[in-house]
This record gives structure tokens, C-alpha cells and sequence, in this order.
């Protein structure tokens, strides 16, 4: 593990850019970005378009290390190469930004008010190609919908599980059950979340590491307990639905929680855009997230 890496996500101002889209969501990340289905004919092209978005923000002047602590890629970003190094490189080494991997397969269908990570077949394997890629850690999404007490245990069991293998391999794991911010139990399931996740951390080992990745709370500062745990490198938030003016007014009420956006971070960038527009519409929006990650 790197420790240069370790000290700047646990000390360092800023916030996690999310360019991890997969297969299911690459084509609405692709249209809203301007780029239309009729533009490529198959995946490998799909990919090639949205490899290009993403170093287009990667490379981009705007994208830069006194904003932005870490990115989170999607396995086949991780497989490219940008400017002839590996993506993951090219961000420690050009950006001074730490690189993040999403691993998770999907969702499994909704049971007990939740929805539980897929199966991910060949973790092992692809953790292995992780680390010889030089990633940091590691990120997989589950989604509660209700405030169902199984449900949430089931989720944040099978999170650590899993996170733990990750650990053992010498990654940091960024842990996400994400609470639906539509859902009319949001609170109440966020008191069970919380609840579930501190069972889990007091039973950890002493050297045992992980970062959280949360809906912004109902109640502000609802998660200082888990921001101050020693088993915690960071907490982060994600967008989770909410406009990119929203999730950065709710977040800027909560200390110590900082950004892991994906839809709010490229909103309102355009393949058609020149490099100075693009950029300066990057430039800010990085710079609304960051104000709101450092309080």
C-alpha cells in the first residue's frame, strides 16, 4: 500500500471525482455528454467514446490535485492508457490524484427493502490486475430502499465481507450502501445504516482500513461518529439524484464529509464544447464541490 497515498485521502483537502460508469449507465453518461447510441455500433466503440471523455477530463487543466484527492474508474478505464501510461498512472503520476477502482458487478434484485451487490466472479483475479496496476482501493455500490433491519444487516455484512478480501490484498476498500434519497424511511434507515456499519468496524482488527461512501445524511453531521472512527481513512458522499447545487448546499452542512460525485461533477460538459469552455465549465464545477467538501 502506498503511504504517500494512504496520508493524502486521510489528510488532504478535496473531494473524489467518480468517472466509474460500466456498461449499464456508459450510454446516459455518453448522451448527456452529447455523444448519441447512433454513434457507435458496439461496446468496444461505446468504450473507446467514453475512454475519450474521461481523459479529456483527466488531462484537462481544470482537473486538478489541490481539488481533487482521488478518481474512481471503471475496469476497462483502468485497462487504457492515457498519453502511453496506464490510466491509474497517469493520475498519480501527472495529477498527484490517487486511483480508485469500482468492482462491484451490479445490483441484485430488490428483497427485504434492499438491494445486495451481485455476485462478483473473479474478484481475486481482478484485484491481482488492480495492484499491478498501481490503484490505491477499491469501490462497490449496494442500495437500500427501506428501512428494513435485514435488509441493512445483509448489506453492510456483505460489504465487509468483501471489503476485508479487498483489504487483504493490499487495497483500501471504499465501502457504499447507498441509502435512496427518494425513500420515505431515509432517516430511519440511516439510523439502522449507521447502527450496523459501527457493529462492523468494533469487530475489525486493529490495522484493518476502509473508506465509506455515503447518501449526504437527513440530519447534518449524522455521521461524525463514523468520520472520527480509527478504522476510517474517509468518508464521502455521493450525489445520489440530487442536483449538483443541492448536493453541494447539503453537503456543506455536514463537517468533515467530502465529495465523491459522478452526474454532478460532468453536468453541463459537451463533447461539442471548445477546450476553453469545456474547461471552464469543469474549473467551476470542481471548484462549487471543492468549497463545499472543506467545511
Amino acid at each position: 500500500m502506498n503511504q504517500e497515498q494512504l496520508n493524502r485521502m486521510h489528510f488532504g483537502k478535496g473531494f473524489i471525482a467518480a468517472l466509474d460508469q460500466s456498461g449499464g449507465s456508459t450510454p446516459k453518461a455518453l448522451s448527456q455528454y452529447g455523444v448519441q447510441e447512433n454513434s457507435y455500433s458496439n461496446d468496444e466503440e461505446m468504450y473507446t467514446l467514453v475512454h475519450e471523455m474521461r481523459t479529456r477530463i483527466i488531462k484537462s487543466p481544470a482537473f486538478d490535485s489541490d481539488y481533487i484527492l482521488g478518481a474512481i474508474l471503471f475496469e476497462n478505464t483502468m485497462d487504457r492508457k492515457i498519453d502511453g501510461l496506464w490510466t491509474a498512472d497517469y493520475l498519480w503520476e501527472k495529477k498527484n490524484i490517487v486511483p480508485f477502482l469500482k468492482v462491484d458487478k451490479g445490483l441484485a434484485d430488490l428483497a427485504s427493502g434492499v438491494q445486495l451487490m451481485k455476485p462478483i466472479p473473479n474478484l481475486d483475479e481482478l484485484l491481482t490486475r488492480a495492484v499491478e496496476r498501481n490503484v490505491f482501493g477499491t469501490k462497490m455500490r449496494s442500495v437500500i430502499k427501506e428501512a428494513n433491519p435485514d435488509g441493512i444487516r445483509d448489506i453492510v455484512e456483505q460489504q465487509f465481507r468483501v471489503g476485508l478480501q479487498i483489504f487483504k490484498k493490499g487495497l483500501i476498500p471504499i465501502i457504499e450502501p447507498e441509502v435512496d434519497i427518494y425513500s420515505p424511511d431515509k432517516e430511519k434507515s440511516e439510523k439502522i445504516l449507521k447502527d450496523e456499519i459501527l457493529k462492523q468496524l468494533n469487530s475489525l482488527d486493529k490495522e484493518v482500513r476502509v473508506m465509506l461512501k455515503l447518501s449526504i445524511p437527513t440530519v447534518n453531521n449524522f455521521y461524525g461518529e463514523l468520520i472520527t472512527d480509527p478504522h476510517v481513512v474517509r468518508v464521502v458522499a455521493l450525489s445520489g439524484g440530487y442536483s449538483r447545487e443541492e448536493a453541494n448546499t447539503k453537503l456543506a452542512q455536514n463537517h468533515g464529509l467530502i465529495a465523491s460525485f459522478s452526474r454532478a461533477l460532468s453536468e453541463g460538459l459537451s463533447a461539442g464544447q471548445s477546450d476553453a469552455d469545456f474547461n471552464a465549465v469543469l474549473g467551476d464545477t470542481i471548484k462549487t464541490i471543492y468549497n463545499a467538501s472543506i467545511t
